[in-house]
């Protein structure tokens, strides 16, 4: 028998925002702890978006994040000696912490200068529902349309 599941930690708003899920976003981006470097990389992308598209900075990442948010996703399942690709909805915990971790993956592999520069690239590009984050939730749409025929092997 399994263990009992973790508990859920509580996540302290941001200093800045005073938003629970820019702590999450920044958390995903930190790298060895570096919580300070973290949010003064995310801060200043922020103000480049911000002078980029003229508009509220915090709104354009969040339109970003909803926009490269997926809906569902296929999970493998063996039935009979074959493996079929099944279609499942995300739930909503996952389904933010997908959205995060492709910007985040994403804005890495861009070629900008600096790492603010490259977040705020790929949250320009997904706020206008273009760039590799947003190309990686439509494949995980199709591929989940595709393989709407096999639904009805799900759990």
């Amino acid at each position: 028998m399994r263990k009992a599941r973790a508990k859920k930690r509580i996540l302290l708003p941001d200093p800045k925002f005073n938003d629970i899920l820019v702590t999450r976003f920044v958390n995903n981006m930190m790298y060895q702890g570096k919580k300070s470097t973290a949010y003064n990389i995310f801060y200043e992308a922020i103000e480049i978006v911000a002078k980029r598209t003229e508009q509220d900075g915090l709104e354009t990442w969040k339109k970003a994040l909803a926009n490269v948010t997926p809906n569902v996703e296929v999970r493998s399942r063996r039935v009979g000696g074959a493996t079929f690709q099944i279609p499942q909805e995300i739930r909503p915990e996952r389904r933010t912490a997908l959205g995060i971790k492709w910007l985040i993956s994403y804005s890495r592999s861009r070629n900008e200068k600096s790492m603010p520069a490259r977040l705020a690239a790929e949250i320009v590009a997904a706020a206008k529902e273009e760039g590799a984050a947003f190309k990686k939730k439509e494949d995980t749409h199709r591929m989940a349309e595709a393989n709407k025929a096999y639904s009805h092997f799900r759990l």
